[in-house]
């Protein structure tokens, strides 16, 4: 396990963000799932979560009828997109995790898919074993839970030889990674219909090869790069699309809100401080959890204004409990959070004071600091560095490139990897 050691600095200058891991997830299955190997930018790193996804749609798709055992290493999105895929293909199939995947929910599965003619065997979360043919119809889930449920049944029941139909039984949190699913979709020749109480899945299809298929970059990690921005700057940041249906586009509102300059130009979209707003609005997190880290290590620095982040439940269901963990991490390093029972309230300072803080091998809880160390009267410490690797694994090369002084504490191999 490696720590990261940080002295305050300014970040600026250009960066190329990386590809969107959620878009990734879904552009490796549909390609997989038409026989199609998915090829990603040959100078980036592969993240841990996207290398999950890959080898087990592989083993999943290899030809083989014989039960297979899938590792989804820590990656949530890896899971819960392969279960019904599993079930869909009626292959017997073990789902087996590490940290804190096999203790997150999958009932909504253990629900709706035994009517479906699919034998769950688990003892409350993983190893999970799945088998039997799964059967088109009807498939009640509610859309208050993680979409990812959602986004692994579209992404299955076109397989299936009958039309089928989701009911969401509450409105649907985190729609835009659903809108990204259905785009993936039809990028590879496959559809599903929206209805007024969820989606209608025609049966029969075939996923047909994109080899001009590119997977966008990421608003979800150019948000740490944001909140660098904000407390200094510039921040050149390209690669991202302006008008993207991914639902962390949100953070470029989101960061005007505490006052950042944020311009476009010639498809570059550049951040900087700027004056601080007289108040802040109350954050919805519902539509984008996972852009809670970056924004309250953000507001945690925008001295005497207060910020309350709302709806953020889910986010005790992550990699690990996202708003103990933040609340926690910026109080000792000298910020002032209150803890909600679904969210956050955070009073800016003007510093922080430094010293040592857990990343809990979380990687978004990790970089929200590190950027949040910035700004900081002494060094900080962050613990579980190597948490970065499962969706950004260049964070820390980046991060020294714009002007950080980050040095990664661990055996050497892991800390050339990271630096």
């Amino acid at each position: 396990m490696s720590r990261v050691r940080i002295l305050p600095s300014v970040l600026h200058g250009a960066l190329t963000v990386p590809v969107s891991k959620s878009a990734a997830h879904r552009a490796v299955l549909c390609a997989a799932l038409a026989g199609q190997n998915l090829l990603l930018p040959e100078n980036e790193a592969v993240s841990d979560d996207i290398a999950a996804t890959r080898e087990c749609a592989a083993l999943l798709l290899d030809g083989d009828n014989s039960p297979a055992v899938l590792d989804c290493r820590e990656s949530g999105s890896t899971l819960r997109f392969l279960i019904p895929l599993a079930a869909a293909l009626g292959r017997k199939t073990t789902f087996i995790g590490h940290g804190r995947l096999p203790e997150r929910p999958i009932g909504v599965y253990l629900d709706c898919l035994p009517p479906h003619g699919i034998h769950c065997e688990t003892a409350g979360g993983l190893p999970l074993t799945v088998s039997g043919q799964l059967t088109p119809g009807e498939f009640r889930l509610p859309g208050n839970i993680s979409s990812q449920f959602v986004t692994g049944l579209l992404l299955a029941l076109p397989l299936l030889n009958g039309d089928s139909d989701i009911v969401l039984t509450t409105p649907l949190e985190s729609a835009a990674y659903v809108d990204m699913t259905l785009k993936a979709m039809q990028a590879f020749g496959v559809t599903a219909v929206p209805t007024q109480t969820g989606f209608h899945i025609p049966g029969n299809q075939c996923y047909r090869p994109n080899p001009e298929y590119t997977v966008e970059r990421d608003w979800s990690q150019a948000a740490f790069f944001l909140e660098a921005g904000i407390l200094g700057g510039p921040i050149e940041l390209h690669g991202l699309l302006a008008d993207s249906c991914q639902g962390d586009r949100a953070a470029e509102a989101l960061f005007r809100n505490f006052g950042a300059q944020i311009s476009w130009k010639d498809g570059v979209l550049t951040v900087r401080s700027g004056i601080l707003p007289d108040a802040i609005p109350e954050i919805d997190a519902s539509q984008i959890p996972d852009l809670v880290p970056a924004l309250a290590a953000a507001a945690a620095l925008l001295p005497g204004r207060v910020t309350r982040i709302s709806n953020a439940g889910r986010l005790r269901l992550k990699e690990s409990d996202r708003l103990a963990a933040m609340a926690e991490g910026l109080n000792r390093l000298g910020g002032q959070v209150r803890e909600l029972p679904d969210g956050l309230e955070i009073t800016g300072v003007t510093r922080l004071r430094g010293g040592t803080a857990e990343g809990y091998g979380d990687h978004r809880i990790v970089m929200a600091l590190a950027v949040a160390a910035l700004r900081s009267e002494g060094e900080v410490i962050l613990t579980d560095a190597q948490s970065v690797r499962k969706s950004y694994p260049d964070f820390f090369r980046d991060y020294n490139r714009l002007g950080g002084k980050a040095y990664v504490m661990g055996n050497s191999a892991e800390s050339d990897n990271l630096r």
